[in-house]
């Protein structure tokens, strides 16, 4: 492990986050508001940080191995965390327990928010818990290597620990220029869905706001009662689209610009996503015509906006804790199956939902056949046995770790066995509302201090899918030996 090659890249992203913060502190001088003090500490900070991690490391891209990939990546995250807090804590709005969780929530993309009085608080720290969201989704260190100039080849090794999916997906053969197509990509959705929020009737900065936490997929909103604040089917039906949109892969987006939108037709996961939403929005929708006090276009309105919402976003437009255990249930399983590989969506990811039911029938078919070859085919290509290990090498340490952090926290004894459950899939997942405690129109705030340091581990881990942070528990992982 060469810790100064990985001192000089942290320093690079220390001083990222300090300019991510001009947008922020631009805003409050603006607006003359108090907080611009809190963000002018919170850019010296960054510079100065950074400039010490700089004066420790070295640049040697070319001796980039996986080892320094992963602990970039890992420690990358780490260290934009408790820099993403400082102006929280500077300014007064939190402490710093609850300064740390409100920015792993935001850079995880999961939503969950400590903050009970959100319309009182300065547009610029609302413009920041946003973009928090914007940085993080894409992910931190994407767009680190589409942006920032001599990042070398080598840094496929921390593109490969942050991407998400059964295996990394490349539609371009140089890093770079594919890291620089998502990107684009991803700042020219974030554009329409401002503007089209706009007009319909937000303010720019609110539309701003919820267009960084649409496309990122997180669910901060600039007011306390989230989407139920605009009661708006125009609106609603604008982010359901633009969220659907988000939790799709942006490689095959790509290939959409290249080929057409045949490209969608034949893609297993983006069929196997829709069809599941599709799926999930007619249920809840029946679930609520019959057990609700609601008509069919309310039925309609309020289950395609949470169906797409829970399975990606996080966003809330109704008090969906209120509704039948039915169409909870059927929301409990979307924050598992989450958004497609290659989105900024969480969960498990739809193309591992469909490789481990492919390799569960293949098992039955070997039942029946035993000297038949377990044969699995997606996007009509053939599927390796290293990628469907993989894939159910996942799922296990998953659901693994879902029951773990529940047991966790029904340690203290406060939590019910379901509202514990409902947190730790939620933060693995990445969505952010739960059930009871920290249901759809609750925040995080009263939880005890053991509770949100285990849903900060939650979030992290769920967001960098556990064994980019798991293999950095290992002594061997950081001695010096050639072995990796």
């Amino acid at each position: 492990m060469d810790l100064r090659l990985v001192a000089h890249f942290l320093g690079k992203i220390a001083f990222a986050c300090g300019i991510a913060f001009l947008l922020p502190f631009g805003l409050a001088m603006f607006y003359a508001e108090t907080s611009r003090a809190a963000f002018l500490l919170a850019i010296l900070a960054c510079l100065l940080f950074g400039v010490l991690l700089w004066r420790l490391g070295q640049q040697m891209t070319d001796s980039l191995r996986a080892r320094e990939g992963i602990a970039i990546t890992g420690i990358g995250w780490l260290l934009v965390t408790f820099l993403g807090m400082l102006p929280y804590v500077f300014g007064g709005y939190l402490g710093v327990l609850d300064g740390v969780f409100e920015s792993i929530s935001g850079f995880t993309g999961t939503g969950a928010t400590v903050m009970d009085a959100l319309e009182e608080l300065p547009q610029s720290i609302l413009m920041w818990r946003s973009l928090t969201h914007w940085l993080g989704g894409l992910g931190i260190i994407v767009i680190f290597i589409a942006v920032l100039p001599q990042i070398g080849y080598s840094a496929v090794y921390m593109y490969n620990a942050e991407i998400s999916g059964p295996a990394p997906e490349r539609v371009l053969p140089r890093l770079k220029e594919m890291a620089w197509v998502l990107f684009l990509m991803y700042v020219l959705f974030t554009s329409v869905a401002a503007v089209v929020y706009w007009f319909c009737g937000l303010d720019l900065l609110s539309a701003v706001n919820h267009a960084f936490s649409t496309i990122a997929t997180g669910g901060f909103s600039t007011y306390d009662a989230n989407a139920i604040h605009f009661n708006n089917p125009l609106i609603e039906g604008w982010m359901t689209f633009f969220m659907v949109l988000a939790g799709g892969n942006f490689g095959l987006y790509y290939r959409v610009y290249q080929r057409g939108f045949a490209v969608l037709g034949k893609n297993t996961e983006f069929k196997a996503y829709i069809g599941i939403l599709l799926t999930a929005t007619l249920l809840v929708m029946l679930n609520l015509l019959y057990n609700m006090e609601y008509n069919m276009t309310q039925s309609l309105r309020y289950a395609s906006f949470q169906v797409a919402s829970i399975a990606t976003t996080g966003f809330v437009s109704a008090d969906f804790d209120r509704w039948p255990s039915f169409s909870k249930a059927v929301l409990l399983l979307l924050m598992f199956t989450g958004g497609c590989a290659g989105s900024t969506a969480g969960g498990i990811k739809i193309s591992r939902i469909v490789l481990l039911i492919k390799m569960a029938g293949a098992n039955l078919r070997q039942q029946l056949h035993p000297h038949a070859m377990m044969d699995v085919h997606m996007n009509g290509m053939h599927i390796g046995e290293e990628t469907l290990h993989r894939a159910a090498q996942f799922f296990f340490v998953y659901m693994m770790f879902v029951a773990f952090w529940a047991l966790l926290l029904m340690n203290e004894g406060e939590l019910s066995m379901f509202d514990a459950i409902g947190l730790s899939v939620t933060t693995m997942g990445s969505v952010g509302p739960g059930f009871g405690v920290a249901g759809a129109t609750c925040t995080y705030s009263g939880l005890s201090n053991f509770t949100k340091v285990v849903l900060c581990l939650a979030m992290l881990l769920g967001r960098l899918e556990m064994f980019t942070f798991l293999v950095m528990l290992r002594p061997s992982f950081w001695r010096r030996s050639k072995g990796w």
